[in-house]
């Protein structure tokens, strides 16, 4: 997994590993794509979004990764290859809110060189799943390994037949 460390200066998540990620941008509603989300992908996505906002989901992930990492999905970004992992949100009390879906992608799907992109992530680097479970990291970004950890070991035809996706709220998963 790709991950870095957020600055101690971030309001949200200060000193935490992290995936690269962020807001959508009103743009990613209607920027373009070389391909577009898979039928699946999409599907999943649609089921808490409208059609421009799953797009734009979509994009946002190709925009964020280039920012933050230097790496690529492509000019404009294939989309086909990312796969709709997770969402988590927030509890309603945190002074900081999310809703955060959690997208995944191989990595020979991914060009470009690993440039650390505009600094907001440091330590940027590609982790193995054992790794990243064995450190102190925040309950959300946990849950989201774990979750990653089930998906690794489903065949195509498992995740294929999936009908829900898992929602973390409130420390514990439930499906959507």
């Amino acid at each position: 997994m790709l991950m870095g460390m957020r600055g101690a200066k971030h309001r949200f998540m200060p000193n935490r590993l992290v995936f690269p990620g962020g807001a959508v941008d009103r743009v990613d509603l209607t920027a373009p794509c070389a391909s577009p989300l898979s039928p699946r992908t999409e599907r999943a996505l649609r089921k808490q979004a409208n059609a421009h906002l799953a797009h734009g989901i979509g994009i946002a992930a190709a925009r964020e990764l280039a920012e933050e990492t230097g790496l690529s999905l492509g000019h404009p970004p294939v989309l086909a290859g990312l796969d709709y992992l997770a969402r988590a949100v927030t509890p309603a009390g945190n002074p900081i809110r999310f809703n955060a879906r959690f997208l995944t992608m191989r990595a020979e799907l991914v060009s470009g060189a690993l440039t650390g992109g505009d600094g907001e992530l440091d330590n940027l680097r590609y982790y193995g799943l054992q790794e990243a479970l064995a450190l102190d990291l925040a309950l959300p970004t946990r849950r989201v390994l774990e979750r990653l950890q089930v998906w690794l070991a489903m065949s195509e035809a498992e995740r294929a037949a999936e009908t829900h996706t898992p929602l973390l709220r409130d420390r514990g998963w439930r499906m959507e």
